[in-house]
C-alpha cells in the first residue's frame, strides 16, 4: 500500500471516529450549544440594588382608602404540598404554617381551578379576568430549541414507551413575541383607574416585546425574573437534585442562568437564593408603599425545577431520607416561610386589615420530578386536565370583610381573581369585551347562595374539557385518543370512567364545549410538539403498555 493510500486510509478512519463519537454524543453537543446560546443570548452582570418608588406621608389619604391587593402565585405546587386540608409533604411532616392561615383566616375554595395545566395561560387568565383562548393564548410558550432538545432526551431514556410528537407546521414565532397583546387590559391596569400603584415581582411568561412585558401592562415597577436558577449550580449555600430521567430538568439546568431585570434593564444576578430573594423584595415594596393603595403581584417560581434548596432548609429537613423529596420539601418550606414574611409586613407597618390577600398556583404538581404524592388525592399531573393539573389550592384573605374559615364548595376559576379585586376597589369591569371572571367577595361571605359558575371549560388544541354543572368531560383527539367523563360530585378523584355508560351525556357536553369554542380566537402561535402525559406513574416510573395517559399539545 502507497503511502498516500495509507494516508487517505487512516483520514477515513480517523474521520469515522470523529462521525461516531458525533453521534454517541449529539446530546451533550446540542445541551453545550444551546448552554453556549443562552449566554450570548443574554449575560448577565453583577447584582444591582433594587430601588423602589416611595410613597410618604403627602400620598396618604382617607380612611376609606380602597384596599391594597396582594397576588401571591405559586408555581407547579400540589394540592398535597401544604398541611392545610390534612396533607403535606413527607407524610406533613413539612408544616405549611403561613400559607395555610391565609384559608384559616380567610376563605378556602375546595374547588378552586387554574386557568390551564401549565403555567402561561393560567397566568393570562389571571391577569385578564378571561379565558386565554379568547384572545388566542392557548399554547405554552417554550424557549428556542427546547420541544427539539426535550424530543430527543426522550428517546434516549430507558423505559419510555411513548414520545413527544413535532407539531409544528408553520414558522416559530420570537419566544418574546409569544404573549398576552397589549390590546388585553391587564389586572394592573384595571387598577390604575383606581389610582394603584401596582409592582411585579417573578415570574411572567406572557411576552416581553410589542407592549408585553409587565412594565409595558400597568405595572409601574417590575422585578422580572430573567431566567430560572435559583442560585448557581455551583454556590455553596445551594443544594441540588438532577433528575436523569426528566428531558425537561436535563434542558433546564444547562439552558437557564440565575438572572433578573427591572423595568426592562439588562439581566444582572439576583440578591440571593430566589425565593428569599423575592421576599426581601416583596417586603421592601410593602414597607415603600403603606401610605397608598397598591397592587403587588408576587409570582414565586418555586417549587417549579430545577429543585435547587438552600443548605441551611435542606439540614433543617434531616429527618427526610430521600434526597430528591427532600430537596423539593426544602422548597416548599422556603416558600412558606416567604408567604410568611410577606403577612408579617403587612401587620408591621398596620396595612393587614385594609388588604386583600390571594394565594393559588398556576397549576398542580408535576409527574416529571418524580414524587408521587404531590397531588393526592387527585389523578393526574401539570400538562394535563385531570384534576392534579388543575385543581389548585385557592385562599382569599380580607379581615373583618371575609369570614374566617369561610368554605366554598363550588367550583371557582383563576379569572375570577381579576373580577373579584376590582370589585373590591371599586373599579367597573371593561365593558367592551366580554370578561369571564365574577366576583367572589359576596360566595365567600355567604350573601350569594348559587355557584360562581355552572359550567367552565379548558382548550389546548385538541385536548379540550368541559365542566358543567359537576360534570366533567376530557376529550383528547391524538391517536389512540381517549374520552373521560366523571361525576365529580360523587367521584371527586376521577376513578371511574362514566363515558361508556352516559353517551347521551357525552353528547351533551361536546355540544356545549363546541358552542364555547365557536366563540374563541385561533391561537396567536402554533404548538410546536405534542407531548405524552401518563396519568398515573410519575416520570420516574416506567411505562406500560395499559396506562391511561393523553397528549398535551404544548
Amino acid at each position: 500500500m502507497t503511502r498516500t493510500a495509507k494516508w487517505a486510509l487512516g483520514a477515513l478512519a480517523g474521520l469515522a471516529l470523529l462521525v461516531g463519537a458525533a453521534w454517541l454524543f449529539q446530546e451533550e453537543i446540542m445541551l453545550e450549544a444551546i448552554e453556549f446560546a443562552a449566554r450570548r443570548r443574554q449575560p448577565v452582570g453583577p447584582n444591582r440594588p433594587v430601588v423602589w418608588e416611595r410613597s410618604d406621608a403627602t400620598n396618604r389619604i382617607a380612611a376609606d382608602r380602597p384596599p391594597n391587593i396582594v397576588l401571591i402565585l405559586a408555581d407547579d405546587l400540589g394540592w398535597n404540598d401544604l398541611t392545610f386540608a390534612g396533607g403535606g409533604v413527607a407524610g406533613g411532616s413539612v408544616p405549611t404554617p403561613h400559607i395555610d392561615s391565609i384559608a384559616r383566616d380567610g376563605a378556602s375554595f375546595t374547588w378552586g381551578y387554574a386557568g390551564n395545566g401549565t403555567c402561561a395561560p393560567s397566568r393570562a387568565a389571571i391577569m385578564s379576568g378571561r379565558y386565554g383562548t379568547r384572545f388566542g393564548f392557548e399554547f405554552t410558550p417554550t424557549p428556542p430549541g427546547m420541544s427539539d432538545m426535550v424530543g430527543r432526551i426522550a428517546r434516549s431514556i430507558p423505559g419510555r414507551l411513548r414520545f413527544p410528537v413535532p407539531t409544528a407546521t408553520e414558522a416559530e414565532i420570537p419566544y418574546e413575541d409569544m404573549g398576552m397583546p397589549a390590546s388585553e387590559i391587564t389586572l394592573a391596569e384595571l387598577l390604575k383607574r383606581a389610582d394603584y400603584h401596582a409592582v411585579h415581582i417573578g415570574k411572567w411568561h406572557l411576552g416581553r416585546a410589542k407592549g408585553m412585558a409587565p412594565h409595558d401592562q400597568g405595572f409601574d415597577e417590575s422585578l422580572l425574573m430573567a431566567s430560572g436558577l435559583y442560585l448557581p449550580v455551583d454556590d455553596p449555600n445551594v443544594v441540588n437534585s438532577m433528575q436523569d430521567f426528566d428531558p425537561i430538568d436535563r434542558f433546564l439546568w444547562r439552558a437557564l442562568q440565575f438572572a433578573a431585570s427591572f423595568n426592562g434593564s439588562d439581566a444582572f444576578e439576583p440578591g440571593g437564593y430566589l425565593t428569599d430573594y423575592y421576599t426581601d423584595e416583596a417586603v421592601r415594596v410593602i414597607e415603600a408603599n403603606k401610605d397608598r393603595p397598591f397592587f403587588l403581584y408576587l409570582a414565586h417560581w418555586a417549587p417549579h425545577t430545577p429543585l435547587q434548596a438552600t443548605r441551611d432548609d435542606y439540614e433543617a429537613l434531616a429527618h427526610i431520607e430521600d434526597h430528591r423529596l427532600r430537596v423539593y420539601a426544602a422548597m416548599i418550606r422556603a416558600l412558606d416561610r416567604g408567604v410568611g414574611r410577606v403577612l408579617d409586613a403587612l401587620r408591621k407597618n398596620g396595612l393587614e386589615d385594609d388588604t386583600l390577600v390571594f394565594f393559588t398556583s398556576d397549576n398542580g404538581g408535576a409527574h416529571y420530578i418524580g414524587l408521587p404524592e404531590v397531588n393526592r388525592p387527585f389523578r393526574g399531573w401539570k400538562i394535563s386536565f385531570f384534576e392534579g393539573g388543575i385543581h389548585v389550592p385557592y385562599f382569599v384573605k380580607w379581615p373583618g370583610r371575609v369570614p374566617a374559615g369561610a368554605t366554598l364548595h363550588a367550583p371557582v376559576h383563576h379569572f375570577d381573581i381579576f373580577a373579584t379585586a376590582a370589585a373590591a376597589a371599586g373599579v367597573p369591569l371593561p365593558a367592551d369585551r366580554k370578561i369571564d371572571g365574577v366576583d367572589l367577595l359576596p360566595f365567600a361571605r355567604g350573601e350569594r347562595r348559587d355557584a360562581p359558575h355552572d359550567r367552565l371549560f379548558w382548550r389546548t388544541g385538541h385536548y379540550q374539557v368541559a365542566l358543567v354543572d359537576g360534570w366533567k368531560l376530557q376529550v383528547n383527539e391524538r391517536p389512540p385518543g381517549g374520552t373521560w367523563l366523571f361525576d365529580l360530585r360523587s367521584d371527586p378523584t376521577e376513578q371511574t370512567n362514566l363515558a361508556d355508560r352516559e353517551p347521551e351525556r357525552v353528547a351533551r357536553l361536546r355540544s356545549l364545549l363546541a358552542a364555547h369554542n365557536a366563540e374563541q380566537s385561533q391561537p396567536s402561535w402554533s404548538s410546536r410538539a405534542e407531548m405524552p402525559i401518563n396519568i398515573d406513574k410519575t416520570l420516574a416510573e416506567s411505562d406500560a403498555p395499559d396506562d391511561e395517559y393523553i397528549y398535551w399539545p404544548n
